[in-house]
Order: structure tokens, then sequence, then C-alpha cells
């Protein structure tokens, strides 16, 4: 089932457990907000507003209040020694869209519980060795004789020399040479 919304002048098509980042709206991180104006309703039939469907609403919760990257308005005017440098951060709320609810039914008020992750096992290098069914891995020669091949590839053999010609030198500059 998804749902199309409108916020902020924007409208968006939104799915349960969706994250989506809008415009800034009043909420503070792990509160429940409610968007009244749903345009459309789909999923076996769908349900179309004139201009909104009557009793949908989409609850959501507030993940994070924060601030865009900066955006800069730089103005020159050419030949008149103008110029105006000015930035600009645009503010957002990080929502996920937990329900699409229909028939005037109320949202469920309470933020769904974070998911605590499971600690990845830490291995010792100690204990890494002392199983006896599996003998212990060596790290393999093979990069380090790659590395000097490539190394060893890589000089070149130095130039000879230049010969010297039997010719004499021109003189560097302008007019005769002087005796």
């Amino acid at each position: 089932m998804f749902a199309v919304i409108k916020t902020g002048g924007k409208q968006y098509r939104v799915v349960a457990d969706e994250k989506l980042r809008i415009d800034k709206v009043a909420g503070e991180p792990g509160e429940i907000i409610q968007f009244g104006e749903v345009l459309v309703v789909g999923g076996e039939t769908p349900l179309l507003g004139t201009p909104t469907v009557a009793g949908a609403t989409v609850a959501a919760e507030v993940l994070d209040q924060a601030r865009g990257a900066k955006v800069i308005a730089f103005k020159k005017r050419r030949r008149k020694n103008s110029r105006r440098k000015r930035g600009h951060r645009q503010d957002f709320t990080l929502i996920r869209i937990t329900e699409i609810l229909t028939d005037g039914a109320k949202p469920d008020l309470t933020p769904r519980p974070k998911v605590e992750r499971k600690p990845k096992p830490v291995v010792d290098a100690d204990m890494a060795g002392d199983d006896d069914d599996e003998p212990a891995r060596k790290p393999a020669a093979k990069a380090k004789s790659k590395a000097k091949a490539k190394a060893k590839a890589a000089k070149k053999p130095a130039k000879p020399a230049a010969k010297e010609s039997s010719k004499p030198k021109a003189a560097k500059g302008k007019g005769k040479a002087k005796k």
C-alpha cells in the first residue's frame, strides 16, 4: 500500500517503513507526526482525493532535524567592481513513515523501539592459534615477491652522457661577437 502526501508545497509518494527527507516540520526526534493532506491512497482499490482523501492520514516518526549542504549564491557584475557572495543552508526533517491510515483511524503514538544490533564477536590473535584442529595460516609470500618485481621493473637504466660536438658554440646575444 502506498500514499501520495503533500507537505511543504511538494508531493511525495510514500510507503510504510520508508525514510524521507522533507522540508522542516515541527517535532522532536522520536515524536510521531501526522500528515492530513493525503492526495492518493493506492493498493488493490486506489482512492483518489478531490483534492484530498477524506479520513486518510499518514503517520511518521521524526528521526532528525538537520540542515542541508551549503548553497552559494555568487553574483558578479562585470567591469563594475561589484561582487556579492551569499550562502544558504536549508532546514529539513528526516522522517520514517510508520503507517498509512484510512477511514479516520488513529495512529499508534508510540515510536517504534530501536533495533539493537548484536556486536560482532571479537577474535583475539592469541585465541586464533589455540585451536589444534585447524593450523594457523601464515601470510602469503606472493605479495612481497610481486612488490619486488614491480620495483625492479620500474627502475630504468640511466641514459648515456650526450656526446660533445666538434662545432664551436654560437655566441648568445645580439650583434657581433667580441674578439
